[in-house]
């Protein structure tokens, strides 16, 4: 059986970037490049038409910037998923991006494959989160924000389950950490994103920070 074609959106004001990354994406057979858009606003109305899978969204673009079209895509199109292209020295910018509702951000100086991957990665329902910069981000990100109510709507084991998503283990470690089945691991973790009504693992990861469960250079 055939693996299903993922429809992907490229934004980036430059031209030759743009060019690239829909090149790279174009050339494998499960990637499908719909559309690209130099600006936000291009941005929004095509992911409204083609209706894509992964949107790769370039920051810093004229007029409607991609912080902004982020926000806009995801409140309206809640199963079209969102990477960043971001670079060092820009954190803020990535702060910005997961509150908008992007599921992930990758450095645009990545390479091909790792570009190619991070679609799949995206498109499967996981989140991005770049090994360079993601303890970085997530520590930074906590200290900015205000505490939050401990996540006590969670039943005991899945504040366990939480804990481990945000230290970055994967469903067959926290299997293996807690003495419980993957498939029950897999079930802890939608639990977890209904009941903190989470877009994915990432945004489920900034939430144990904010709530205390998790403190930023511990584990």
């Amino acid at each position: 059986m055939a693996a299903q074609v993922i429809r992907v959106l490229v934004a980036d004001d430059q031209a030759v970037v743009r060019a690239g990354i829909a090149a790279v994406l174009a050339a494998e057979p499960d990637l499908d490049v719909v559309g690209q858009a130099a600006d936000g606003e291009s941005a929004v109305a095509l992911a409204a038409r083609l209706r894509p899978d992964v949107v790769l969204m370039d920051i810093r673009m004229p007029g409607l910037d991609g912080l902004a079209a982020t926000a806009r895509i995801t409140a309206g199109l809640p199963y079209t998923r969102i990477i960043v292209l971001t670079t060092f020295g820009l954190e803020e910018y990535v702060f910005g991006a997961l509150r908008a509702g992007a599921s992930g951000f990758l450095l645009k100086d990545a390479e091909p494959a790792r570009v190619v991957d991070a679609v799949r990665v995206i498109a499967r329902g996981d989140a991005l989160l770049d090994p360079v910069i993601t303890r970085r981000l997530l520590e930074r990100f906590a200290a900015a924000s205000a505490p939050v109510a401990r996540p006590e709507r969670l039943t005991p084991r899945e504040s366990q389950v939480l804990e481990r998503v945000a230290r970055g283990l994967s469903n067959a470690e926290i299997s293996e950490a807690l003495g419980i089945s993957t498939p029950t691991v897999k079930d802890h973790v939608s639990a977890i994103l209904a009941k903190l009504g989470v877009r994915d693992r990432l945004h489920a990861t900034i939430y144990a920070y904010e709530s205390g469960l998790v403190r930023p250079g511990t584990g």
